[in-house]
């Protein structure tokens, strides 16, 4: 079974995996390789065995260790780093150029050198870039990075008094906000919460899931809790030490733990003597609703059997009206001859009315 070496090229940099082959290594030796850039020297940093063979048949396959020779040019190419540093800075300051140099990387053959810069926005830098290859007759890339990342090839000391963590063992940037210093209690103080990069402490993040775990099990900030001897409304939590500072109604402040928490504490308007009878408002509100609706009921009933009695009452003389009316009209058109006219008034339920004494409507 194959062996499958994770080698880093710079301290707390990107790990990448490379094909051991034959080779015997152990945890520290420094080998080389061929990357995308070129040969570059490398430190082994894990080894582990190939689980799947076709993934790690297209692994890159380590040349060989690194020899006394390698470490030699290594050296060499470090000393070509520092001359091309002093020299690009002297360049930018003549030519008054708005950059900041960083950092030099030279490749193990000597074929490319990578200068990092940072700019608050684009610069022309082609004179600069004619400077350097007239210099140093090899390739020359300009390349522009982040704050962070100048932070992380510089180095230093943070507030905290050890190791900037980018550059001793933090590999890759995690995002960071403002509401993870909320969380932990912090003071929102710029010099405080931010790094030498100027951004927020990477270290925010390390403990923010734990504060958000812990906090589950403490009130929230003006929520109304009530104890033995007191009730208040919650002003400060410190998790820590699991304090909880409580302001009364009195604008007393003390100091509880999280165990002499009784429950949630009634509000103001509720602990009146007016409470009881709006309290009990409702209720009587619902004991007159089942009467309400057995009167409507009862009234509608009634109502439904008046009205099929009067019906009842009413005689229905209004068709033969209408015949006797309509007999007289018939037997003139039989006469003449002539066809019967159709009144359109008949049609929305009006007679035409006659010479005698008019019908009496039906019902009357």
């Amino acid at each position: 079974m194959s062996h499958i070496a994770t080698i880093q090229f710079t301290k707390a940099g990107k790990m990448y995996d490379f094909r051991a082959g034959l080779l015997e290594l152990a945890k520290g030796d420094r080998v080389v390789v061929e990357t995308e850039r070129g040969i570059s020297v490398g430190q082994v940093v894990k080894l582990s065995e190939a689980v799947n063979s076709e993934a790690s048949g297209k692994l890159t396959l380590i040349k060989r260790v690194a020899t006394t020779d390698d470490l030699a040019t290594v050296e060499r190419v470090s000393q070509k780093e520092q001359e091309a540093y002093r020299f690009c800075v002297n360049r930018i300051a003549e030519r008054n150029m708005p950059m900041k140099l960083v950092q030099v990387e030279y490749q193990f053959d000597s074929s490319k050198a990578v200068f990092f810069f940072t700019a608050d926005g684009r610069v022309d830098f082609r004179d600069l870039v004619k400077d350097l290859a007239h210099s140093f007759h090899t390739r020359i890339e300009m390349r522009q990075i982040g704050v962070r990342d100048e932070a992380k090839m510089t180095g230093g000391i943070g507030i905290c008094g050890r190791e900037l963590c980018c550059s001793s063992f933090l590999r890759e940037f995690q995002p960071v906000s403002v509401k993870m210093a909320k969380e932990q209690n912090l003071a929102l103080n710029p010099n405080k919460i931010s790094g030498q990069c100027g951004r927020l402490l990477c270290c925010l993040d390390y403990e923010y899931e734990t504060y958000c775990c812990l906090r589950k099990n403490f009130p929230k900030s003006g929520k109304r809790v009530r104890t033995v001897n007191a009730v208040g409304v919650v002003d400060k939590v410190n998790i820590l030490t699991g304090n909880i500072t409580l302001k009364l109604d009195d604008n007393k402040i003390i100091v509880i733990k999280r165990d002499e928490i009784l429950g949630d504490g009634l509000p103001l308007a509720a602990s009146g003597p007016t409470a009881a009878p709006a309290a009990q408002t409702p209720q009587r509100n619902r004991e007159r609703r089942p009467e309400q609706r057995r009167k409507q009921e009862k009234t509608s009933l009634e109502t439904y059997n008046s009205k099929a009695e009067n019906d009842e009452k009413i005689p229905v003389t209004s068709p033969p009206i209408r015949e006797a009316a309509a007999a007289p009209a018939a037997a003139e058109a039989q006469k003449t001859g002539q066809p019967r006219k159709k009144h359109r008034s008949r049609k929305h339920g009006h007679r035409k009315p006659s010479g005698g004494t008019p019908t009496p409507a039906a019902g009357a």
